[in-house]
């Protein structure tokens, strides 16, 4: 029989590199690597990851799949404590970081592994919103700007200079905000009012601060499935998610957004996941344990959630989406 690289012909190309664009169902054979390959249709799926160290729900997430930074949140699971760890994901392990300058929980933060904001949250006595803020260069983390609203359980988007908050839950009566504030890298300005009020929510991680979504969570008067979309001024209605949930993980961006997991109304913690193409949700691959309240970041191509409860509260997922991968073919 013969051997995979003395197979000639057409129908198998021979070459010494992977084929740079090919297309579904085609093989070749690579002279270097000495092995057969193929294009491929993979559908959408988490694998479980690495475990993270400190156990916590509650916290703040942003970043990608190669390089997430998740800190503050309640810890451990089921205890009214809150911590101001960080702990910085580099694709293959966590590690620490540099501790905020106070512990909270319930807070949100936006930007990358290296300039990042946390902002808001709720103090460890209960009761307390913050209306505070800080910056992350990589390794410490300093005072930043006074938010004009406190609030907790809120959504975030942008960059460290261009960055974005949105909802979230307020003392008193409503109970939630309709408020957006907007950040420059110093200070906080308002933005325009969100239709809804809801906190718990998702949203886009990895948006802008002038395109962004925001999806499900805690609204009047219960669980909403409803997607509002920012241009930089105001708040439009976009796409319905498809199951109404709160406490839900969201990441990608406003016109290929993540969701995943949360509490619905049954009540039940999902393992399922969507999509959003900027115009309407679909199911995407179903999360290997369901959770609430974890950290998320990443694309719609390449998402992570990690921490969160029910469950031991370190446990970490990668999502692949629906697309096109090379593979090695190997049989006897």
């Amino acid at each position: 029989m013969a051997a995979y690289k003395d197979i000639k012909g057409t129908q198998v190309p021979v070459v010494s590199s992977d084929l740079g664009n090919p297309v579904k169902g085609q093989i070749w054979y690579n002279t270097t690597s000495q092995l057969l390959k193929g294009q491929v249709f993979v559908a959408a799926a988490w694998a479980t990851a690495n475990n993270a160290t400190t156990a916590r729900y509650s916290m703040a997430g942003t970043g990608t799949q190669t390089a997430q930074l998740s800190c503050a949140g309640e810890t451990p699971p089921g205890s009214p404590n809150s911590t101001n760890n960080t702990e910085e994901y580099d694709g293959t392990n966590w590690t620490n970081g540099g501790n905020l300058p106070v512990a909270k929980r319930a807070c949100q933060s936006f930007g990358t592994q290296t300039a990042a904001v946390n902002a808001a949250g709720l103090q460890p006595s209960p009761g307390s919103v913050y209306n505070t803020s800080e910056e992350y260069n990589g390794s410490a983390w300093t005072a930043g700007g006074t938010l004009t609203t406190a609030r907790s359980s809120l959504s975030a988007s942008g960059i460290l200079t261009a960055g974005l908050v949105y909802g979230g839950g307020i003392p008193g009566s409503p109970g939630k905000t309709v408020a957006t504030e907007e950040y420059d890298g110093s200070s906080w300005t308002n933005g325009g009012n969100l239709t809804l009020e809801r906190k718990v929510a998702a949203a886009s991680v990895n948006g802008t601060q002038s395109a962004s979504y925001m999806t499900t969570g805690s609204a009047p008067p219960g669980l909403t499935a409803a997607t509002e979309e920012y241009d930089g001024s105001s708040w439009t209605g976009g796409g319905n998610a498809i199951t109404a949930r709160e406490q839900a993980m969201g990441g990608g961006t406003l016109t290929a957004g993540l969701l995943s997991g949360g509490n619905s109304s049954a009540p039940a913690i999902l393992t399922s996941t969507e999509i959003y193409n900027g115009t309407s949700w679909a199911a995407g691959g179903n999360l290997n344990a369901g959770r609430v309240l974890g950290a998320a970041g990443g694309t719609q191509a390449a998402g992570i959630v990690a921490f969160g409860t029910p469950g031991p509260g370190i446990a970490t997922e990668e999502y692949t989406g629906a697309g096109p991968q090379t593979k090695t073919i190997t049989g006897s």
